[in-house]
């Protein structure tokens, strides 16, 4: 049985990667940070499994980390976590520096220092965000790199002292340039969760409008839930290398909220240009989505298109047998669908109550 240790595991790429580890034969370990709140949505349904394992530690600290890994003398080691949203990284850019930057660090001279150098794996989730101003498309493992984000520099450094560890010290170490992937367990700020909640609510009546960005930026959009086994594909490889993640289609903003309202029974047609582009109700003539200047950021990226030819060909792993982006979409917008009737249904059951307590029909 192997031993794993993910860092980030609840987040929706480690709690993905946990079940199909566990899937595996894995021992599998996590790394969680303290906090007030106790309730993990995401891997809530794993606690209790025999070889599922939780420990306390923060990238911002390198004795926890040292600490963990020490303990568990894993044979892969999953590097997840992150400050992922690129617009927070703007308004916190020295936290995303010390947590996407140095925490790589604190991950590499962690299995250093504990003697794992020679047996540890370690996959870093690098991103899609490090070509930034784009210089080629589709962009591959060759094409330069251009971060245009807080986010995006500090991610560059984690990708480039992965590197430096594999040469130095003959560490298998290798980053996995993850193009956008998705899922129903997407956190909420993030547009695409965010388009597809608003659609559900939306159709549901608990919204009257969306308002969002730039809606021609374009995107490589894949499944989360294929994405981890790839990352498990590149740990598995012969040598360490670094590998583009990506399904190799591109579409913009605007054609996801085409296909989230198309779902829930809305038809959409877009009028006008830039900042003053909506999108409206084709039955009923409607305003439901509008472009908010606060959503733009103060550099943007605007055109991501992965190529994973390399991944197709040195790990077996093929885009084109996996979640297409329009089943992306719709499971997206049908999760959210059973989320919004849930919470209806709860405030329903509250309004039903109170009335009851005011006429005293119940004590």
């Amino acid at each position: 049985m192997k031993t794993a240790l993910i860092t980030g595991i609840t987040g929706q790429d480690g709690s993905f990667l946990a079940e199909f580890l566990l899937e595996n034969g894995y021992e599998v370990h996590g790394t969680i940070r303290r906090s007030s709140v106790d309730f993990r949505e995401r891997i809530a349904h794993l606690e209790g499994h025999p070889s599922f394992h939780l420990h306390y530690a923060d990238l911002g600290d390198s004795m926890s980390i040292i600490q963990v890994v020490s303990k568990v003398l894993p044979d892969e080691i999953y590097n997840l976590a992150a400050q992922s949203h690129v617009q927070v990284s703007f308004d916190s850019p020295e936290f995303t520096a010390d947590v996407d930057a140095t925490g790589v660090l604190r991950i590499l001279e962690a299995v250093r220092l504990c003697g794992l150098a020679r047996t540890c794996r370690i996959y870093q989730a690098s991103t899609s965000e490090l070509y930034g101003k784009v210089e080629e498309v589709p962009q591959n493992e060759k094409t330069p790199f251009h971060p245009y984000s807080p986010y995006a520099v500090a991610k560059l450094y984690g990708y480039w002292i992965v590197k430096e560890y594999r040469e130095a010290y003959g560490m298998f170490c290798c980053s996995g340039i993850l193009f956008n992937h998705e899922s129903e367990r997407r956190g909420e700020t993030f547009v695409t969760r965010k388009i597809t909640l608003a659609a559900a609510r939306i159709a549901q009546g608990k919204q009257e409008k969306l308002y969002l960005g730039n809606l021609s930026s374009l995107r490589d959009w894949g499944y989360a839930k294929d994405y981890v086994e790839c990352m498990w594909l590149i740990l598995q490889n012969e040598k360490p290398e670094d590998f583009v993640i990506a399904t190799g289609e591109q579409h913009s903003v605007r054609e996801f909220c085409e296909l989230a309202f198309r779902r829930v029974g809305i038809e959409l047609r877009f009028e006008g240009k830039d900042a003053d582009e909506k999108g409206i109700d084709v039955k009923t003539g409607k305003v439901l989505i509008e472009v908010s200047p606060d959503f733009y950021r103060p550099t943007d990226v605007v055109n991501l298109w992965g190529d994973p030819t390399k991944a197709k060909r040195q790990l077996g792993w093929d885009p084109a047998q996996k979640t297409s982006f329009k089943q992306l979409v719709n499971l997206m917008v049908d999760a959210d669908m059973a989320k919004v009737a849930v919470e209806r249904a709860g405030e329903q059951v509250r309004t039903n109550l109170v009335e009851y307590l005011e006429k005293g029909i119940v004590k």
